[in-house]
């Protein structure tokens, strides 16, 4: 059984590919940027004090996931599961995932990266694998019951997608810059320690680097995935720009100013670049991002006049 015409592009941002696969095969047009940016995503970042490249998954996604739904996608998560899951825990949640996808409902698990469950075959569940024929991995099978293809370490949460009607275009783009400016005010509502998400992202990334974690594999793929995202941010707010040309000017700024963290973000993702030169870049960064905040903030209060303005005149 295989859901036809489902695909996953090879985005570094292995959620948003996820989300890209779902809302093409159930007809929505949106652009990439808008996905990136309507979910909240493009504005994310979460480090760990060691810079664990777990930093682009093991954070609190339920703000995520309400804007996910004002763009027509409910994602339901099954649980978490791990090599200490029962045969009968395994059986339950792969009856549970076949029925969707008996459906035509795309299913998707995070197990180190995240993944689209495409269909099934008799010896188990059928994966994307995002960056083909670059890269082998994540594996594109899991057999049923086993799971053998993550190997010892087993720490994984299934996911439903179901498709809704999405809210307006207003909503839409209030809320998802509301959830920019507060996951910057507000970065302990986003993740646990040892975990810091936002501005306190940054004091973690400079920890790491001081501590000599700059030259490892997490510093390169957490700089890859949050420069991407910075990059969305910035096609975001252009996208914004033209949708309201009475606010292109600040927009513009906006796009300008994510578009230079991006960039910046990029280099220090370099894991041969000297350690001061990359905490000068984030440093900067960190700058810039706070400057951009205040800046969403007051578009968010514009924002919310011009709507509530539209419904008085309604």
């Amino acid at each position: 059984m295989i859901i036809e015409g489902l695909q996953v592009p090879p985005f570094n941002t292995t959620l948003m590919g996820v989300v890209r696969g779902v809302t093409d095969l159930y007809g929505y047009s949106y652009s990439d940027a808008m996905l990136y940016g309507g979910t909240g995503h493009a504005f994310a970042m979460n480090i760990h004090e060691g810079l664990c490249p777990s930093g682009p998954y093991c954070w609190k996604s339920e703000r995520f996931d309400a804007l996910l739904r004002n763009l027509g996608v409910v994602r339901t998560d099954l649980g978490f599961f791990s090599s200490e899951s029962s045969a009968s825990e395994r059986v339950a949640v792969e009856a549970t995932i076949k029925e969707h996808l008996d459906r035509g409902q795309p299913c998707a698990l995070a197990n180190m990266e995240n993944q689209l469950i495409t269909g099934y075959d008799d010896t188990g569940f059928l994966t994307s694998q995002p960056w083909l024929p670059h890269a082998d991995f994540p594996p594109g099978h899991l057999t049923w019951g086993s799971w053998a293809e993550l190997g010892e370490e087993i720490h994984i949460n299934f996911f439903t997608f179901e498709r809704v009607p999405p809210a307006g275009a207003p909503d839409i783009v209030l809320e998802s810059i509301e959830c920019a400016v507060d996951m910057s005010r507000h970065p302990e509502s986003y993740t646990d320690e040892p975990y810091g998400f936002g501005p306190l992202a940054y004091e973690k990334w400079i920890g790491a680097v001081e501590k000599g974690h700059g030259s490892e594999h997490g510093n390169w793929w957490n700089g890859t995935v949050w420069a991407e995202c910075r990059a969305r941010a910035s096609d975001y707010l252009r996208e914004l720009g033209q949708l309201h040309p009475e606010l292109g000017q600040s927009m513009t700024g906006l796009a300008e100013s994510y578009a230079a963290i991006a960039d910046h973000l990029a280099k220090a993702s370099d894991k041969e670049l000297d350690d001061a030169e990359k905490i000068r870049l984030l440093r900067e960064s960190a700058a810039i991002e706070r400057d951009c905040v205040e800046g969403l903030g007051n578009l968010t209060a514009e924002l919310s006049g011009r709507l509530a303005a539209a419904a008085a005149s309604t």
